[in-house]
């Protein structure tokens, strides 16, 4: 298939800059895979939703603050870590690239600076700390996607807000680069009634590049994922294997999803492994039931993952419900219920 199917029209007033006021009271459309119907509701009406015959599998994986703002030569600058590459060298990604020469010192606070050690393609660089990993992360935020546009004036206004929304309230193991976004939705009290209903069971993908890096081939069957670390122990996934034999899996989020999948098929001997695996219509589900994600940008890994659970067709509709009725899109956005 051609990347150009998986694109769609979205008024840029559809795009959430900010969650819904509280994380139950997002809308949730429920989609029914069989007959095509469409229903709308709230999402706490999820505890209703759900079957006794259900279990709940989460990515319990925490974000680290690992967007940082800073001057080069008095302009105002950002970068997102990707990774570690030595106790004082990370790999970022730079924003406006241009600005990012090397030699060049960011300076990020009265304490935090660094250097522009290496130059990459596509915003890539590598930066020298003055400081430990840990003192970086103290001066970060929240790695809110692009589209929500936090200019560094917002972004400090909203630092501490969006540090506590940009993460779900079960998260435990850190870290990604990324929120698993159909998780922030659920709070401690509707997990709790769910609890009493069905079985939730937790599993780690630390979300990385790979998630949500933009696909550059014109035929899908060609795109490289990244690796993205996974942890699922061996305990879970026993109960996870017998849960299956009577009941139907929902996977919260397509890097549950990912997860799960890629343990189907690997079957590894260890409980951490990696994942490279990418998910396209024809793809042969062996795990995931059942859905619950947000909506996802056109021409993304994330909505062909979910054209491939729920069908292209079926979610092109959907999506332009979606935008008649108002729905939110994106990382803080509304979310779908796939059955």
């Amino acid at each position: 298939m051609k990347l150009k199917d998986f694109s769609f029209n979205l008024p840029k007033d559809r795009i959430a800059r900010f969650p819904s006021n509280k994380r139950e009271e997002s809308k949730l459309m429920m989609i029914e895979r069989k007959t095509g119907k469409i229903t709308h509701h709230v999402f706490k009406d999820i505890v209703d939703l759900i079957s006794c015959d259900d279990f709940l599998v989460l990515n319990n994986s925490k974000v680290i603050p690992v967007k940082l703002f800073g001057k080069i030569n008095g302009k105002i600058v950002e970068v997102l870590i990707v990774k570690r590459k030595d106790k004082d060298l990370v790999e970022v990604f730079a924003l406006p690239a241009k600005r990012f020469k090397k030699g060049e010192i960011v300076l990020f606070n009265n304490y935090l600076k660094a250097e522009v050690v290496k130059t990459g393609d596509r915003g890539k660089r590598i930066l020298k700390f003055n400081k430990d990993f840990d003192s970086v992360l103290k001066a970060g935020y929240a790695p809110l996607p692009p589209y929500i546009k936090r200019k560094f004036g917002e972004a400090k206004k909203f630092r501490e807000y969006d540090l506590n929304r940009y993460q779900t309230i079960y998260s435990k193991n850190g870290g990604s680069i990324a929120a698993p976004t159909a998780g922030l939705h659920f709070t401690h009290k509707l997990l709790d009634k769910i609890k009493k209903k069905s079985e939730v069971l937790e599993i780690t993908l630390n979300v990385g590049i790979a998630t949500f890096q933009k696909i550059d081939v014109e035929n899908i069957s060609e795109h490289k994922m990244g690796r993205e670390y996974i942890l699922i122990e061996h305990e879970t996934a026993e109960k996870i294997k017998c849960l299956k034999r009577t009941r139907d899996l929902i996977a919260i989020g397509t890097t549950t999803v990912r997860a799960l999948e890629t343990y189907a098929f690997e079957n590894p001997k260890e409980e951490n492994f990696y994942s490279e695996i990418f998910i396209s219509p024809g793809f042969e589900f062996k795990m995931a039931d059942k859905l619950v994600t947000n909506f996802h940008l056109p021409e993304s890994s994330l909505f062909i993952l979910t054209s491939a659970f729920a069908g292209l067709e079926l979610m092109k509709e959907a999506y332009r419900i979606a935008i008649e009725n108002g729905y939110r899109f994106f990382s803080y956005g509304d979310v779908m219920f796939i059955v």
